[in-house]
């Protein structure tokens, strides 16, 4: 398998159980909704709200992200690493939805498709992922994405309603997959730091040991 191949297995999942979800019975689908007053109760709608949409647009427009960030991954090739850090940004930007107390539930994959962003823009930029003019791209991404969070301004409105698609989004899960993303992306980058200088420093302490 290829470095993608997680990152892509990962989008085909999302993918998948998004349009599995959406034919469900609204009775299965309920109990797939992350609440803020019943999460501890149902700790596994930290992963499976994000794939919960309530109506055709918010479906479309995250599968359209999805399959673009899959894309765009495909070229990139990002690392298991990456893919582990995106794994876990995933419940991580549902559970800080519970800073703004008046955020009742929230659905749909825009939080972690935001965090898989920034994972890749980060690691970009810190020449982590080996394409040419990586910190370009990862610029550029990063770019838009925190461009759009400025735009969107939700630490001031974390939830607005959406009069176009009838729907109530919730921008906090926007703010908070980026945050999470470029935190874990960060991480990455230290923890890769730290093993080449161990490294680097057991093959010099071997070159000293050995003999003439």
């Amino acid at each position: 398998m290829n470095r993608s191949s997680g990152w892509l297995l990962l989008c085909a999942l999302h993918g998948v159980a998004s349009m599995l979800l959406w034919w469900a019975g609204d009775s299965l689908v309920q109990t797939m909704i992350w609440r803020a007053d019943t999460w501890a109760s149902q700790p596994w709608t930290l992963w499976t709200s994000a794939w919960v949409h309530l109506n055709t647009p918010q479906l479309i427009v995250n599968q359209i992200a999805l399959g673009t960030l899959a894309a765009f991954a495909w070229v990139v090739r990002p690392s298991w690493p990456c893919t582990l850090a995106w794994s876990l940004a995933w419940p991580l930007t549902q559970g800080t939805l519970l800073w703004w107390p008046h955020i009742g539930y929230a659905v749909g994959l825009s939080g972690p498709l935001h965090a898989g962003a920034m994972i890749l823009a980060v690691q970009l930029m810190l020449q982590r992922i080996a394409v040419p003019k990586a910190g370009r791209w990862g610029g550029m991404l990063a770019l838009g994405v925190l461009a759009k969070l400025a735009l969107e301004q939700g630490w001031r409105n974390p939830v607005v309603w959406d009069s176009a698609n009838e729907i109530s989004v919730v921008r906090a899960a926007h703010l908070s997959g980026a945050a999470w993303g470029v935190v874990l992306a960060l991480l990455l980058g230290f923890i890769g730091n730290r093993q080449r200088q161990q490294a680097a420093e057991g093959h010099r302490r071997f070159g000293e040991s050995s003999p003439l």
